[in-house]
C-alpha cells in the first residue's frame, strides 16, 4: 500500500502538525497552539528556527501560520506560557523552543511549574547530535556512565510525557502521545519532546494524512452513580459539611455549577488559592480562603467541619495547614477530582469525575437538603465578621510607610470584574488568598503550586495574551522582580499593555517573616550594604534604583508614596496606551492579615541561639494537631 508523502525535515514537520491541532469541549473548537515562543542559539537556530522562519514567510497551506514570539529568557517563555493555558482554561497552549545545554535547563522550572500546577505547555528542547558524529558537541556535558543520557533527561521527573525524537521516523507516534497528554484533563502538564540538532535538520517523507486537521476532543468523565450514592449518603448525614473549591473547579467553568450547588443546600465554600473566584466573594455561602493563609471565617468552619467536600483540589500542605486544619476528630472527605490520584487524598470517598458534571449530579440527588438553621447563621455570621477584617486591613492607614494589604484593598476596590490581578512567591499570595474579594473566576491568577519567584512579569506577559480586552495588573515584589524582570523587553516588543505595581521593601518580606517566626531572626533576607555587618541586622540600604531600571526597559514609570497617590496613578495607568509600572515603598515588617492557622517548617532540635530554642518549643506544641485524615 502505498501513501502520498511531502519532504520536510523534522523541524518543517512539527511546526506543520502543531498548527493543525484542534480541540472541542461542549462544541466550542479552537486552535490548541497559539503561537511559539523560542529563543535561538546553535541547537535550534537552523531547525526549528528555520521552520517558524519558513511558516511565517509562507505560511502552511493546509494550516496557517504560527505566530513567533521572542522572549528574552527560557524559564520566562515557559512561565508565559503557563499563564496563557491557565488564563485560557487549558484548552489552549504555546510552543517552546530552545537550544541545548543552558538554554534548555533554564525551561526546567517552568516545566515544574506547568506539572505542578496541571496546566498544558509543549517544551522543544535542542539536543545533542543523534549521530554522534561531533562529540562532545558545544554546551554538551558527558556522562561517563552512558552517552544515552544528556542535560534535557531532567526534564523527566517534571513533565507528564517525555521523548527524544532520535529518528524522523519516529515523530509522528511522539507528537500524537504529547497531544494526548496536553489535553488529558487529569494529568496535564509540561511535554517535553527532545530534539536532537541534526534530527530537526533531517529531511524524511512524511505522510501527508499527517498534517490533516485533527481535532482532539476535551472529556467530561461523568460521576459514577454508586459513587454519587455514598457521597450523597455522606453528606446527608453531616451537621456541619464545608465545601472546598480547587483550580479544577474554574479549569472544567463549573463556577455557575458551584454557585448553584451551594445556594440549593446551604453548604459553605471556602477556596484554594487555584480556585480563588470559582465562587464570587458576596455569595451568601461564600467564606473565603481555607489553610495557613485562609481567612479566619473559612478556617474557624473547617476546625469544626464533619464532612469537607473537595471539589477540584489536590489539597497542597497550605490547604491542609500541614494536616492540622481539619480538627474534628470524626471528620470525613468527599473528594470530587478528575485525578484519582488527587481524589483518594485524605481517605476519601473517591469522586473521579469532571467537576461540572459531578456538581450538577449533586445538586440534583441533595433536592431538599439544607444545612441547619444552626449553621446556617453560624456561616453567615463568620463570614460578616472576616468582612470586617479585610475593611480595616484594606484602610488601616499605616505609617509611616503604608503595608502592602492597603495597596491590595486599593486595587481589588478599582479592578473590573474580568481584570486580573497576577502574583506568585512570597508574602503577598498569604495575603492575597485571606483577602483579596474575588468577583469572577477569571480576576485572580497566583501560582502558587510551585511557588515561584519570578514569575509575575512573564506571566503578565501569557495572561495579557491570552485575554487583550482585560487589564491584567502583576504585583510584583522587589525580590521577585530581581529575579526575571527581562521579559519586559518582551512585553514592550510586542507593544502589551499591562500594569505593574512594583512594592520596594528592601528585602523578602516573607521568608523574613518566616524566619523570624521559627527563631532565625530574619538572616539573609534584608537588602542592605555588607562589609562585615551580621546578616540579621539593619542596616544602609543598597543603592539600586528598580524604578530605574524599570524605566531602562522601556516601561512608563510612575513614583508614589501614599494610597491616595496609588489610586491616582492606576487609574492613569489604565488609561495609558503602553505598559506602565507603579512605584510604592510599603513596610518590610507588616502588618499581615490575622491568621488562626499554621504552617510546618521544621526548626533545628537543638541550637545555642536563644529565639530558636524558644520556636522549637512552640513548633512541638504546634504539630501536636498535625495528624493523617483516614476516616
Amino acid at each position: 500500500m502505498t501513501f502520498e508523502t511531502v519532504r520536510l525535515t523534522v523541524a518543517q514537520a512539527t511546526i506543520r502538525f502543531l498548527v493543525n491541532q484542534y480541540v472541542e469541549r461542549d462544541g466550542v473548537e479552537q486552535r490548541f497552539f497559539a503561537g511559539t515562543f523560542g529563543i535561538f542559539g546553535h541547537g535550534n537556530v537552523a531547525g526549528l528556527g528555520q521552520a517558524l522562519l519558513q511558516n511565517e514567510l509562507d505560511p502552511e497551506p493546509d494550516g496557517g501560520a504560527m505566530p513567533y514570539y521572542m522572549p528574552r529568557n527560557e524559564q520566562g517563555q515557559v512561565n508565559a506560557a503557563a499563564a496563557f493555558a491557565t488564563a485560557k482554561n487549558r484548552l489552549q497552549t504555546m510552543v517552546c523552543t530552545s537550544s541545548i545545554g543552558p538554554g534548555a535547563l533554564n525551561m526546567v522550572t517552568g516545566a515544574a511549574v506547568a506539572t505542578t500546577n496541571r496546566v498544558p505547555v509543549l517544551l522543544l528542547p535542542s539536543d545533542q547530535f543523534a549521530t554522534r558524529n561531533p562529540d562532545p558537541v558545544l554546551q554538551q556535558v558527558e556522562n561517563a556512565q552512558t552517552l544515552d543520557t544528556t542535560v534535557n533527561d531532567a526534564f523527566r521527573p517534571v513533565s507528564v510525557f517525555f521523548d527524544r525524537i532520535n529518528r524522523p521516523e519516529q515523530l509522528l507516534p511522539s507528537l500524537m502521545q504529547a497531544m494526548r497528554a496536553l489535553i488529558d484533563p487529569a494529568d496535564t502538564g509540561a511535554v517535553t519532546l527532545a530534539m536532537p540538532q541534526d534530527v530537526q535538520a533531517e529531511a524524511f517523507d512524511f505522510p501527508v494524512e499527517m498534517f490533516n486537521k485533527r481535532v482532539w476532543h476535551v472529556r467530561r468523565d461523568p460521576l459514577e452513580k454508586a459513587a454519587l450514592k455514598r457521597a450523597v449518603e455522606l453528606i446527608k448525614a453531616s451537621k456541619k459539611p464545608l465545601a472546598i473549591a480547587g483550580g479544577g473547579v474554574i479549569y472544567s467553568e463549573a463556577s455557575e455549577e458551584l454557585r448553584a450547588f451551594a445556594a440549593a443546600t446551604g453548604i459553605p465554600v471556602s477556596d484554594t488559592q487555584a480556585g480563588k473566584g470559582a465562587i464570587n466573594h458576596d455569595h451568601p455561602q461564600a467564606v473565603g480562603g481555607v489553610g495557613s493563609t485562609g481567612a479566619d471565617s473559612a478556617n474557624y468552619l473547617a476546625d469544626e467541619a464533619d464532612l469537607i467536600i473537595g471539589i477540584g483540589t489536590r489539597y497542597s500542605d497550605f490547604t491542609t495547614a500541614s494536616h492540622t486544619q481539619f480538627k474534628n476528630p470524626d471528620v470525613k472527605f468527599v473528594n470530587i477530582n478528575v485525578k484519582a490520584f488527587d481524589a483518594v487524598k485524605n481517605g476519601g470517598e473517591m469522586l473521579v469525575a469532571d467537576a461540572r458534571e459531578a456538581l450538577v449530579d449533586l445538586t440534583e440527588a441533595l433536592e431538599g437538603f439544607q444545612v441547619s438553621d444552626e449553621y446556617a447563621e453560624r456561616i453567615a455570621k463568620e463570614k460578616a465578621a472576616w468582612d470586617k477584617v479585610t475593611h480595616d486591613c484594606y484602610h488601616s492607614g499605616h505609617g509611616p510607610l503604608p503595608s502592602q494589604l492597603e495597596v491590595f484593598g486599593a486595587l481589588n476596590e478599582m479592578m473590573g470584574d474580568d481584570d486580573v490581578v497576577i502574583n506568585a512567591a512570597g508574602s503577598m499570595p498569604g495575603d492575597l488568598q485571606a483577602l483579596w474579594q474575588a468577583k469572577t473566576p477569571v480576576q485572580y491568577h497566583v501560582e502558587y503550586a510551585f511557588s515561584t519567584m519570578g514569575y509575575e512579569i512573564p506571566a503578565a506577559m501569557g495572561v495579557k495574551m491570552a485575554l487583550p480586552e482585560s487589564e491584567v495588573v502583576a504585583i510584583v515584589g522587589d525580590g521577585t522582580y530581581q529575579m526575571l524582570p527581562m521579559e519586559i523587553a518582551t512585553i514592550v516588543q510586542e507593544g502589551l499593555k499591562v500594569i505593574f505595581v512594583l512594592l520596594q521593601n528592601h528585602g523578602y518580606a516573607s521568608i523574613g517573616g518566616l524566619s523570624e517566626s521559627r527563631g532565625s531572626q530574619r538572616f539573609g533576607t534584608r537588602y542592605r550594604m555588607g562589609g562585615g555587618r551580621p546578616h540579621n541586622q539593619e542596616g544602609e540600604f543598597i543603592p539600586v534604583d528598580l524604578a530605574a531600571n524599570a524605566e531602562s526597559w522601556g516601561l512608563n514609570v510612575l513614583r508614589v508614596k501614599t494610597i491616595e497617590e496609588f489610586r491616582e496613578a492606576f487609574r492613569e495607568a489604565e488609561n495609558a496606551d503602553r505598559a506602565t509600572m507603579i512605584y510604592i515603598e510599603t513596610d518590610l515588617m507588616g502588618p499581615n492579615p490575622p491568621s488562626i492557622s499554621w504552617w510546618d517548617v521544621p526548626v533545628s532540635e537543638v541550637s545555642r541561639i536563644e529565639s530558636t530554642q524558644k520556636a522549637y518549643v512552640e513548633h512541638v506544641e504546634r504539630k501536636k494537631d498535625q495528624r493523617h485524615y483516614l476516616k
